[in-house]
């Protein structure tokens, strides 16, 4: 197994240098000035001068590729042209909205997919069957950006005032302040001093909430959560429900399933011990590719809903021609694909014993 993760790594790296470059080439051939894109009125020709050269815009861009190289091997992701800030600062205090996000959704989507997908199987051509699946085929073709308007207005604007409202737009309640655990337990004497993998998990507010044992920063948190949650793992979980449910169809015409059935098990143990495990093989591989339009729902989500996250980012700084900013956070969106089908290919062991990783 460590051997097999070593050689998904070092496999990795020529697949993150090739989307590298491929992003570094397409970030610059948007359309546009990125010095007018940036200081707007402001930007004449002796400033944008002053500008590209400042940032290395000026060099070709073989050059300017062989510098953010250089630079990224290093760790330096490079310095936002629009906020003036380090890429690596901007990546810790927006990447936890997104993760938060992208978690709940995809634990929705799962959580909910997976058991429809199994009913509606094992009640094959029933009513139930058909609902689902009528259910599944409308949830994949609502769009991400419609759903989260509605859910917006349903619970933000119709349910106002009741129980069932919910927060339209935002992480948190204006005013709140959360105590990051670091320093409630004395890790750190001042924030500035915290290590940055702290602040980032100190970002993720459900996480922050638990380690804090603050029960009222988990309630509000999720809270926000739930519609920008349910906007974006709809689609994932219509699609794991189908897939569950055609996998396992296929299984439990298996001569083994009516072995054990005949064995006298119970059809609890049958379908979900034996049918659904040997099922769950093409569904895992569904559910890490989902990861990017977890990823690709969350640029509108987090736009409809007013979270500041990677996607919402992303788009500002496409906009705004921020070449570090978009290359930046790509590669880390990149490496999250990389880690899941890691994880995915080592899932495919536990599940299936035949599969040797070896």
């Amino acid at each position: 197994m460590v051997q097999f993760i070593v050689r998904r790594l070092l496999s990795s790296i020529p697949v993150l240098l090739g989307i590298l470059a491929v992003t570094f080439g397409l970030a610059h051939a948007i359309p546009g000035d990125p010095c007018r894109a940036v200081l707007g009125e402001r930007a004449t020709d002796e400033i944008c001068e002053a500008f590209f050269i400042r940032n290395g815009l000026n060099e070709p861009l073989p050059v300017q590729f062989g510098i953010y190289l250089r630079n990224f091997v290093q760790g330096d992701l490079g310095d936002s042209l629009r906020f003036h800030r380090p890429v690596s600062e901007l990546l810790v205090e927006r990447l936890p909205t997104t993760v938060e996000l992208g978690f709940f959704a995809l634990t929705f989507a799962i959580m909910v997919g997976i058991p429809l997908g199994v009913i509606s199987a094992y009640r094959h051509k029933s009513m139930i069957d058909v609902g689902t699946m009528i259910g599944a085929n409308i949830g994949v073709s609502m769009p991400v950006f419609w759903l989260g308007l509605m859910l917006a207005y349903l619970f933000g604007v119709l349910l106002k005032g009741t129980p069932l409202a919910l927060p339209p737009s935002g992480r948190l309640t204006p005013g709140a302040n959360p105590e990051p655990f670091f320093m409630l337990w004395g890790m750190v004497s001042e924030p500035e001093n915290a290590a940055s993998i702290l602040v980032f998990f100190s970002r993720i507010h459900t996480l922050n909430a638990i380690l804090t044992l603050n029960g009222e920063l988990f309630v509000d948190t999720m809270r926000h959560l739930i519609l920008p949650a349910l906007a974006v793992g709809t689609i994932p979980l219509a699609i794991i429900a189908r897939m569950t449910r055609a996998s396992l169809l296929e299984v439990l015409g298996q001569d083994y399933v009516r072995t054990a059935r005949s064995k006298g098990l119970s059809e609890f143990v049958v379908v979900v011990k034996h049918a659904l495990r040997n099922a769950l093989l093409p569904v895992v591989t569904v559910i890490g590719l989902n990861f990017g339009l977890i990823i690709s729902g969350a640029v509108l989500t987090e736009t409809i809903f007013g979270l500041t996250g990677v996607g919402r980012t992303l788009v500002d700084s496409i906009t705004s021609r921020d070449y570090t900013l978009v290359q930046g956070f790509t590669v880390i969106v990149a490496v999250g694909f990389v880690v899941i089908n890691m994880a995915v290919d080592i899932l495919y062991g536990y599940l299936d014993p035949r599969i040797r990783l070896g």
